[in-house]
């Protein structure tokens, strides 16, 4: 007697790639909640790429400031051949430098490093907190927080103006940019260092309109917040090593 024996064909579940079992990974949504689905790009490795062209760049700055540094101290011991004496008189000439108006002008700079820490440190915990708030039936509190980003904009703008102000003490003295040779590298040394703390404002600006447009932008303006705060604690750290160089070194 001959039986029926149905097959029953068993479909394998493949299993999803992409976990790797590594844990669970923060992904921000994109696109404002429009169903893009699944596909939020990886802004930690974004972090992390700007990082790295971030430090390049500085790189690039350092050798620029060390070649600085080298020919003025090279610079220090020329001088002009003199055909009386037969011999090389030095014509470096000490700057009278308006130490008063450079002290504060650093107790600024190292204010404004301070404050932009803590506006780094606040993105990082509202961009941390994005996507627990995003959740349905969560909340947000009202947040209530010190604008640290605007006031370090304050006053890295009130550290270029006192550095106005210190050139045109050092012109009211007579130290002009082609007086002397010590004048000239005063002046070319505080000027590059005042033009890449230029950059670094228009960076903090940059973040200020980009949290003006939106929530979807969170993960953005962290990422600029924490680069320029890296780059601003360099313009700071910069600065101090210029200050002791034409103290100390003229």
């Amino acid at each position: 007697m001959a039986t029926l024996s149905p097959t029953v064909k068993v479909k394998e579940s493949k299993p999803k790639t992409g976990g790797g079992g590594g844990g669970p990974v923060v992904r921000f949504p994109r696109g404002g909640g429009n169903g893009g689905g699944d596909s939020y790009p990886n802004f930690g490795e974004q972090l992390r790429r700007y990082r790295l062209g971030l430090a390049v760049g500085l790189a690039a700055v350092v050798m620029l400031f060390v070649s600085f540094t080298s020919a003025y101290i090279v610079r220090q011991g020329l001088g002009q051949w003199d055909t009386a004496t037969s011999r090389y008189v030095s014509d470096w000439v000490p700057l009278r430098l308006p130490m008063g108006l450079l002290i504060v002008n650093t107790l600024i700079l190292v204010a404004s490093s301070y404050t932009i820490e803590k506006a780094r440190r606040a993105a990082l915990e509202r961009a941390a907190l994005a996507p627990v708030i995003a959740m349905p039936g969560i909340a947000a509190g009202p947040q209530r927080s010190t604008p640290w980003l605007p006031v370090t904009v304050v006053l890295g703008l009130a550290f270029l103006a006192g550095q106005l102000l210190a050139w045109k003490e050092m012109a009211r003295r007579g130290f002009f940019l082609s007086s002397t040779p010590s004048s000239s590298f005063f002046y070319v040394l505080t000027g590059m260092h005042a033009l890449h703390l230029a950059g670094g404002i228009l960076a903090l600006v940059y973040a200020l309109a980009v949290t003006s447009l939106g929530a979807r932008n969170l993960e953005r303006r962290r990422i600029v917040v924490d680069v320029t705060a890296w780059y601003w604690h360099f313009m700071a750290g910069l600065w101090i090593y210029v200050f002791a160089l034409l103290k100390f070194a003229s």
